[in-house]
């Protein structure tokens, strides 16, 4: 973030409510000498909302304007006011609502804005160590080592989700009754502002069946089953969750090279707490549901890489592989030009070759591009299978090389 703030006149801090956003502008701001200006507040909305171009001339030199997503009509404004005087860390701005679909807003400040992505904490963060993993499985090698079992400990971390304000409640089921309340309060509030759709009765409904539905293909008809919507109408509520980063589509990969690709998204949750809250699953009924353990801990892996991969210099985007003969790989990572991995996750304490098929099927199809294929598994061993293939104990993903 400082080095945004040092060439470019707009920074945009943007993830769920929730997630530290007003927090970190503030601790990096205020050394800085920003004043803090929150939309949440109505008399600050309201001024901005009826002469945009006069709230914004008046701004101090270096201003925070928090929960920005509130004034859309804002965004023109700043665009101006940026252009007649191009100044490096100009606004710091938050959103909790994902601003880079609005129109207005991608259209004003393209190539004047930096992006930061917040999200909440990942494991490594919560450990306050970095972790290696990214770095070894697209630059280095998986060592043979022996690691101690997760066992309970990996099911409480995908109860325990990674909202700050959750994780300071002792107590598993206060932090469940806060992952309620939080949901309850955003789909109330900012859902209904960012959308024109009235009926929106049936959105926390529909955020408890995508619930128990993550780590699956999504299919919009399927989900309008348990509502007397639309299909369409369905796709709108899910485009809406994951504006407001509750869900998460991961596309699919796909090559020229192969035309029986799945080309279906699969739906994760944004993150494992919020989802556990929903299902009413702890980590004593999660322990023993594999049914449910097998996908909660999918969506687990993919946030805790999204959150360690935001942090990167390099862009890395997220897929997942599937093809029509049952060929699969949960999660593949694409770094820079091209280099290609990917991590297909188990909850079980053992790994076959069998485990390894998806990943064969993937190298075989990204060619040189493929990098690394890793079985992330609750085990000990972290070992070689064969040319450029691992199986890695699920702790090496937080923990430190």
């Amino acid at each position: 973030m400082r080095a945004a703030l040092s060439d470019t006149p707009v920074v945009l801090i943007h993830g769920p409510r929730q997630c530290g956003k007003s927090t970190l502008a503030r601790l990096v701001g205020e050394r800085r000498g920003y004043r803090t200006i929150s939309f949440a507040d109505d008399a600050a909305r309201r001024a901005a909302e009826s002469d945009p171009a006069g709230f914004v001339a008046d701004l101090p030199q270096r201003i925070i304007l928090d929960e920005v997503q509130r004034v859309p009509a804002l965004f023109t404004a700043i665009k101006s006011e940026v252009d007649r005087r191009r100044t490096a860390g100009r606004f710091i701005l938050t959103g909790s609502g994902n601003v880079l679909l609005v129109p207005a807003f991608a259209d004003s400040l393209a190539g004047r804005m930096g992006i930061l992505r917040l999200h909440p904490l990942s494991q490594c963060e919560l450990a306050r160590k970095p972790s290696a993993f990214l770095e070894t499985l697209f630059h280095g090698s998986f060592k043979t080592r022996t690691s101690e079992r997760l066992g309970q400990d990996l099911a409480q971390r995908i109860v325990a989700g990674g909202y700050p304000a959750a994780l300071a409640r002792r107590a598993a089921p206060r932090r469940m009754a806060w992952y309620r309340d939080y949901v309850e309060t955003h789909v109330q509030r900012d859902v209904r502002e960012l959308s024109r759709i009235r009926a929106l009765d049936a959105l926390p409904r529909l955020l408890a069946v995508a619930a128990g539905y993550t780590a699956r293909l999504v299919n919009f008809e399927e989900l309008s089953g348990p509502f007397q919507v639309t299909r369409q109408t369905i796709h709108e509520y899910v485009t809406l969750l994951e504006r407001v980063f509750l869900v998460d589509l991961l596309p699919s990969w796909h090559t020229n090279r192969l035309s029986r690709l799945v080309k279906a998204a699969k739906l994760h949750m944004g993150d494992t707490g919020v989802a556990c809250a929903l299902l009413g699953v702890d980590t004593a009924r999660l322990r023993h549901d594999r049914e449910s353990l097998g996908p909660l801990l999918e969506t687990f892996v993919l946030q805790e890489l999204r959150r360690q991969a935001s942090w990167r210099p390099i862009p890395i985007s997220f897929f997942h592989f599937r093809d029509r003969d049952g060929f699969e790989v949960d999660i593949v990572l694409e770094q820079g030009a091209g280099q290609l991995a990917g991590v297909e996750v188990k909850a079980s304490a053992t790994v076959t070759e069998n485990d390894f098929r998806g990943l064969r099927k993937l190298r075989d199809a990204a060619g040189k591009r493929f990098v690394r294929g890793v079985v992330l598994y609750d085990g000990e061993i972290s070992a070689s299978f064969g040319e450029s293939m691992h199986a890695v104990p699920m702790r090496a993903l937080w923990e430190a090389r």
